[in-house]
């Protein structure tokens, strides 16, 4: 292989010749024939016994180029890349210059290269004071939610619906006199004050007796899922079958005693109080970093190539699918829910992907800039603690390449994010309260 490297009028942006010999290319050739000849019949042989060059002959001698190119491109690229030394951050554009049989393959790879970043101030840079402090409300909230999560429902039968009642109606859905799809249903308890449907719906639900019928008139809102319905007027007969309200437990020793394994109620409630303000740490350390990431990103000058973002975007939607199919979901439905095409999703990532190309730059930069390494004890530690969560042995990680230079980049990040934080400092002092 041979290959010539000039950098394109566009920044940050390299385009590789690459040349392979004549031979080479032959011998792939050969290769795509032998895994494809038993597909060809061609009369006067039997199927798949027709030779290389009748088969050629039969359907044209540029048959097998494609996918021989194809077997080659990969492994010869990825090399071109190497021995020149080119961090490649985009999928490359592949051109081919010379294709022929009997001749050296030629092909170009223009590619979008990492970008040079200028570092601003990084040392000293001035962040607001984050800090969160529990209050006694703050725990009396989450003891409320836990009396909540422990209440009970009890029928009602002498009064009329109310906000917070659970109500168990039959409902039937009309537009313009005709029902709809999914607009039925019985014996549905529905929370009064939940809003969990048409809005205005839940409203006319309160004050209404137990075995009542109501017309109940409400408006899809233009954005609905639907269609067929958004923006429509609608009317909803509705019968109230029956009532519930939420009867809460007593807050007291034996509710603490019931939720938890302390003995008193003043004895969760100091371990709420833990808990939120470990909560709160972590917030504060989670803010900090935020902070201090985006001061360095908006000291740092960097052009960040087209390739390179399109590349980010790509990865986060693949991101995205992995995450979403452990739902059930389909990318295709998802953007179906959103009303919005492929193409015009990516569009709106890209301002994310964007931020997290200048975060990882700029952190990279720094690490660079003050000499930041993961010692081998620690990126042994940190694949000890993954093979643990994964099931797996440390030895089969660590004979990963891959595996080892994720984590000694991500101990590096880690490390190079506490050395901004510790060399901050405070702009002004802005006390925040801890809110659930």
């Amino acid at each position: 292989m041979n290959c010539k490297l000039e950098k394109t009028e566009n920044a940050n942006e390299v385009k590789l010749e690459i040349t392979i010999e004549a031979e080479k290319f032959e011998n792939a050739i050969k290769k795509v024939y032998f895994q494809n000849a038993k597909y060809f019949n061609i009369p006067g042989f039997r199927k798949g016994k027709a030779p290389q060059n009748i088969v050629e002959k039969y359907y044209g001698k540029e048959i097998f180029y494609e996918d021989a190119f194809n077997q080659i491109l990969p492994d010869e690229y990825e090399k071109a890349i190497s021995e020149n030394k080119i961090e490649a951050v985009s999928k490359p554009v592949i051109d081919v210059v010379q294709m022929e049989k009997g001749q050296d393959l030629i092909f170009t790879a223009t590619v979008c290269v990492k970008p040079e970043v200028k570092l601003g101030k990084y040392k000293g840079i001035e962040i607001e004071k984050i800090e969160y402090n529990v209050k006694d409300e703050n725990v009396e909230e989450e003891l409320k939610q836990m009396q909540d999560k422990n209440s009970r429902l009890v029928t009602v039968d002498d009064r009329a619906a109310k906000e917070g009642d659970t109500a168990n109606i039959n409902f039937e859905g009309f537009v313009d006199g005709t029902p709809f799809e999914g607009g039925k249903a019985e014996n549905h308890d529905l929370v009064l004050g939940s809003h969990s449907f048409i809005e205005g719906f839940e409203e006319q639900v309160v004050g209404m007796g137990i075995g009542e019928e109501k017309d109940i008139n409400v408006t899809f809102p233009k954005e609905y899922f639907s269609k067929d319905l958004a923006g429509k007027d609608a009317v909803f007969k509705v019968k109230l079958n029956g009532i519930m309200k939420k009867e809460l437990p007593e807050l007291d020793d034996e509710f603490a005693k019931d939720v938890s394994e302390f003995e008193t109620i003043e004895e969760l409630k100091q371990s709420i109080k833990e808990k939120l303000e470990k909560q709160n740490k972590d917030r504060e350390k989670y803010e900090k970093e935020d902070a201090v990431i985006n001061a360095l990103v908006d000291e740092m000058e960097v052009q960040i190539p087209e390739g390179m973002v399109e590349l980010e975007v790509e990865n986060m939607l693949k991101d995205m699918e992995s995450r979403m199919q452990y739902q059930g979901i389909k990318m295709e439905q998802y953007l179906k829910m959103l009303n919005k095409t492929e193409e015009e999703f990516k569009k709106e990532c890209e301002p994310e992907a964007i931020k997290a190309i200048k975060s990882r730059l700029a952190l990279e930069a720094v690490i660079k800039a003050e000499k930041i390494e993961a010692t081998e004890s620690e990126i042994n530690a940190k694949i000890a603690e993954m093979a643990t969560n994964y099931g797996k042995e440390p030895d089969e990680l660590i004979k990963n390449e891959n595996v080892k230079n994720y984590i000694k980049q991500g101990i590096e990040s880690e490390k190079a994010i506490e050395f901004l934080i510790a060399n901050s400092k405070e702009k002004k002092e802005t006390k925040k309260t801890a809110k659930k």
